[in-house]
């Protein structure tokens, strides 16, 4: 839906993220970094000459509006607190209609009180992701300079958002760049049913966020990966609405799978400015989940001990690595196609928020991630790969002793479980030339949770005694 312009708007604009830097640009310029020194840009707000809320609470009256679809966005109804855009100008599909649920088995499965696991179902998104929540602002941003084609490089979820957006709106058309081989059939068909341009090309993601970096800049077509500072507003929300769900009490931890890292720098950057704006007392810690086999923050900041540093970044570090990863010739490859990625482009957003909210990292492997995954789904919430890769790395941390017993922990659900139905048949399958052609590639072994299909013949009484015997 489109809500129609008549107002302005100020007090906004976009900032290099480096302090040494600062340099400051327009709202209506179209970057994906620093003309000065190539790093990455924040939307900056002047909180002095905008109207915040003088308590979360007070956000709980747009909420009750439902026929306002600005306040029935998940996303415009926090305008207050992303206000770059006039309310009567933003794009909406609906997004972030999502649930904060406990769930007691996922609990237990962690090692923590049944009460105090709560997971954030992001699937829930009408393109079943939390991609929705960033493409709402970046689709607003888009429209408000006048651009008419809109492109990204994805493993699938962004895809599937852009290309929504595109169809429903029919403001843009929609340019998607994807590696061969790297995104599920549960997402491609997405892209290809709202009638998105789909360009596959010989390489990964990586390979494809270069290109789509190039060709957008040549061609005048604007970009919605999560370089765009405007897609981190709009994820910022998936924190205001966990914020609401607990009754504006602050969480413990928030666990959340690092992939392009867009999501972890967003909830630092909201986390920042609600207490920046004393909204909330305290930070909650983050924790950050790479996959085994795509682990670059983990490799750098655990081990390497690449730090933000207040902004003096040792560079270096990043560089002798990407170095490494290319003399090695070293891909990416995890079952949680939605993180497999090994150069993210939000790496030193995601170490200021790791600054910023006391954070750790930690990498899990395809076998606790699907394992994780399959608890989620035992507890009724189905969701992809890449979000397993949360509750696994909670497992972990709880083990370590890092998260309390009685700390309040929530686990981000990135994605919906028919986004990739492959990976969760097979985990599931008796067929075991199916589970080691789809995991047992990926170094899956076992399928510790699995829950088969009871085969029997097709005669009544043998119906009867499997059930009497297995339920």
């Amino acid at each position: 839906m489109i809500i129609n312009a008549t107002t302005q708007v100020d007090a906004a604009f976009q900032r290099c993220i480096l302090p040494s830097c600062g340099r400051e640009y327009g709202l209506d310029e179209v970057l994906v970094g620093c003309s000065a020194c190539g790093h990455l840009l924040d939307v900056v707000y002047d909180w002095d000459r905008t109207r915040p809320p003088r308590g979360l609470a007070e956000l709980e009256a747009r909420w009750a509006r439902r026929d306002d679809p600005a306040a029935f966005s998940g996303v415009w109804r926090f305008h207050c607190l992303l206000p770059f855009a006039p309310i009567d100008q933003v794009v909406t599909i609906g997004e972030g209609q999502t649930l904060l649920q406990r769930s007691a088995g996922v609990a237990d499965y962690v090692g923590l009180p049944s009460g105090e696991l709560y997971l954030q179902y992001e699937g829930a998104n009408p393109s079943g992701s939390f991609k929705d929540n960033g493409m709402a602002a970046a689709f607003t941003h888009a429209r408000s300079i006048g651009a008419c084609r809109a492109a990204c490089a994805s493993t699938g979820n962004t895809s599937a958002s852009l290309a929504a957006f595109c169809s429903v709106t029919r403001l843009m058309k929609a340019v998607i760049f994807i590696g061969s081989g790297k995104i599920s059939f549960g997402k491609l068909s997405q892209a290809l049913d709202y009638g998105a341009l789909t360009v596959q090309i010989a390489g990964d993601f990586d390979d494809a966020m270069l290109r789509v970096k190039q060709v957008t800049e040549r061609l005048g077509i604007y970009l919605v990966n999560s370089v765009n500072p405007f897609r981190l507003e709009g994820q910022k929300t998936i924190m205001f609405r966990v914020l609401e769900a607990l009754r504006w009490q602050v969480p413990d931890w928030i666990v959340v799978p690092g992939g392009n890292l867009g999501n972890s720098s967003a909830f630092g950057k909201a986390f920042y400015e609600l207490r920046k704006l004393g909204l909330i007392d305290r930070m909650p810690r983050l924790a950050v989940i790479n996959a085994a086999g795509a682990n670059t923050l983990y490799e750098l900041y655990e081990n390497r001990k690449l730090r933000w540093n207040e902004g003096s970044v040792d560079t270096s570090l990043v560089k002798t690595y990407y170095d490494q990863l290319d003399a090695e010739q070293k891909r990416a490859s995890t079952i949680a196609s939605a993180i497999e990625i090994n150069r993210p482009v939000n790496l030193y957003k995601c170490l200021r928020a790791l600054e910023c909210c006391d954070g750790v990292v930690r990498e899990v492997t395809d076998q606790e991630i699907l394992d994780a995954k399959a608890q989620v789904g035992a507890g009724g919430l189905g969701c992809e790969p890449a979000s397993g890769a949360s509750v696994a790395g909670a497992k972990k941390l709880r083990a370590e002793g890092v998260i309390a017993p009685n700390e309040r922990v929530v686990c981000i659900l990135t994605g919906h479980l028919l986004k990739d139905p492959k990976a969760t048949v097979a985990y599931h399958t008796t067929d075991q030339e199916m589970f080691n052609q789809v995991l047992g590639q990926r170094g899956v072994r076992t399928a510790s949770f699995a829950n088969r299909a009871v085969a029997v013949p097709n005669d009544l009484d043998e119906i009867v005694k499997a059930i009497q015997l297995y339920s």
